[in-house]
């Protein structure tokens, strides 16, 4: 699972565009108890998901035209410029040019081959998310491509990631863990084949919780729909994908016990 001493490649922060962002603070606070807080004037809208003061995401209006409404991982990098050109020499694309967030670091937003987006950041004074792998926090990062050996080197030369393959219910699925260190202590995510009938290549945060059910319920009360219902996987934990009112997909997972 996640931490927060994030190293090159780790998922280190994690934002919501909505074309309605008061209405989407409100969905958020009803299903985990975020509290938001505006980054202030000068910011356009954006601001920081909290939870007891500490920063777990960030929600902002949609800056690119005609974008819909969706949650975006940012992964650390070095030398977001150096990323942002490596992605294009592996055939991604640069969605949004490398650019200092004032003093809190420098981002680039870029598309993979397969046509899934995701962000990178430089840290300055601000070095990610605040908590994670907590009760209604960010614990894994999930991406969904057609081609998955062709995404993990893409991603390899980006950052360097490792990864395990491991039998899944209809499918083989590859645990993402960072370049350096245990490779089970630095996984932070995986990678699954685009099943039929999806719709198109992407990443999927996941949020930890201590009841699957429990959040679906919150969810559908407060105008959000499921796509895939509460569901246990084995070694896992049970989890369920959702869409907030805007269609923004997310998941969530109550994590298996530990064994041993």
């Amino acid at each position: 699972m996640l931490g927060t001493d994030f190293t090159k490649g780790s998922p280190s922060w994690v934002d919501l565009g909505s074309p309605d962002t008061a209405v989407a603070a409100a969905f958020y606070t009803a299903v985990f108890g975020w509290e938001f807080a505006s980054a202030g004037p000068e910011a356009g809208g954006y601001g920081f998901f909290q939870q007891d003061g500490r920063t777990v995401a960030a929600l902002g209006p949609l800056t690119e035209e005609g974008a819909s409404s969706t949650w975006t991982l940012y992964f650390q990098t070095p030398d977001a410029d150096g990323t942002a050109q490596a992605a294009e020499s592996a055939g991604g694309s640069v969605r949004a040019e490398p650019m200092d967030v004032m003093d809190a670091g420098r981002m680039a937003q870029l598309t993979d081959p397969a046509g899934a987006d995701f962000a990178v950041w430089q840290p300055g004074r601000t070095k990610g998310l605040e908590r994670t792998s907590e009760k209604h926090t960010l614990c894994w990062a999930e991406l969904h491509v057609p081609d998955p050996r062709a995404a993990l080197d893409f991603y390899g030369k980006l950052f360097g990631w490792r990864s395990q393959e491991m039998e899944a219910p209809g499918m083989t699925y590859r645990v993402l863990s960072t370049a350096e260190g245990d490779l089970e202590d630095t996984s932070f995510g995986g990678v699954a084949e685009l099943q039929e009938g999806g719709n198109h290549a992407r990443w999927i945060p996941y949020f930890a919780v201590a009841d699957a059910d429990d959040i679906v319920v919150r969810a559908q009360g407060n105008g959000g729909s499921v796509l895939m219902p509460a569901a246990d996987i084995p070694d896992v934990g049970r989890i369920a994908w959702l869409a907030d009112p805007f269609g923004a997909p997310f998941a969530v997972l109550k994590p298996a016990p530990q064994q041993g």
